[in-house]
């Protein structure tokens, strides 16, 4: 399973340069993962690509990312500890057979409708005003929004990407008056369909890791950024 291309597929930045081999992402600074410099192959000269990388998000406004994944240039991570960046957000990546059947009622939906995209952004809105540009990453490729509703208002949710024989799993998130009550659970069987399905959880969220272990899933995977 090659993490570092599913996840930059799954959740596309909507402005791409290539260079050197390496992708330079941007989508209105929203979310790291769309804001980052995706380096895979090996560049001539390590250094002065860094540098350009850095030039471009400069450019921009913004702070300059890396997402280190199995597949980054080698010597990459070193090189950037040593010009001062730090090492943000370590991700555990999940997968598995997910074969159970949802135990509650689940809306599925080819796009996010506004109730789905209030619930996601108030509980994982890290990025103030950003869910316009948000809703132009989620929809940038097929994808299916999951949600247990109550009264018409959507409390937990999530969104599945078919990505060949796997499900990419991402913006799982519960409201937190509904939380322990085995609704995420539901979502996650619903977008995955008995099928594979793989997902990121940061490395502190041992509850999270818990949850997705009883359903099939193991560590197969991981990732950080380095950020300066």
């Amino acid at each position: 399973m090659d993490v570092d291309l599913l996840v930059h597929e799954a959740w596309p930045a909507y402005e791409q340069v290539s260079r050197d081999g390496w992708i330079l992402r941007h989508a209105g600074g929203v979310t790291k993962r769309a804001n980052s410099v995706l380096p895979l192959g090996s560049p001539p000269d390590l250094g002065a690509a860094i540098e350009a990388a850095e030039a471009f998000y400069a450019g921009l406004g913004q702070a300059c990312a890396f997402s280190i994944g199995p597949g980054a240039t080698p010597g990459l991570d070193a090189e950037l500890e040593s010009r001062g960046y730090a090492l943000v957000d370590p991700t555990v990546v999940m997968s598995g057979p997910v074969t159970g059947a949802p135990a509650h009622p689940v809306r599925v939906e080819d796009r996010p409708w506004d109730g789905w995209a209030r619930t996601w952004w108030q509980v994982d809105g890290r990025y103030g005003d950003g869910l316009r540009e948000a809703g132009r990453i989620l929809t940038g490729v097929p994808a299916r929004y999951a949600a247990v509703e109550e009264d018409g208002v959507p409390v937990a949710v999530g969104r599945g990407v078919p990505q060949g024989d796997t499900v990419g799993i991402y913006c799982m998130a519960t409201l937190p008056s509904a939380r322990r009550r085995g609704l995420a659970r539901s979502v996650l069987r619903a977008l995955a369909g008995g099928g594979h399905a793989y997902l990121g959880v940061t490395a502190g969220n041992r509850a999270a890791q818990a949850l997705y272990r009883s359903e099939g899933l193991t560590p197969t995977a991981g990732y950080h950024y380095r950020v300066r």
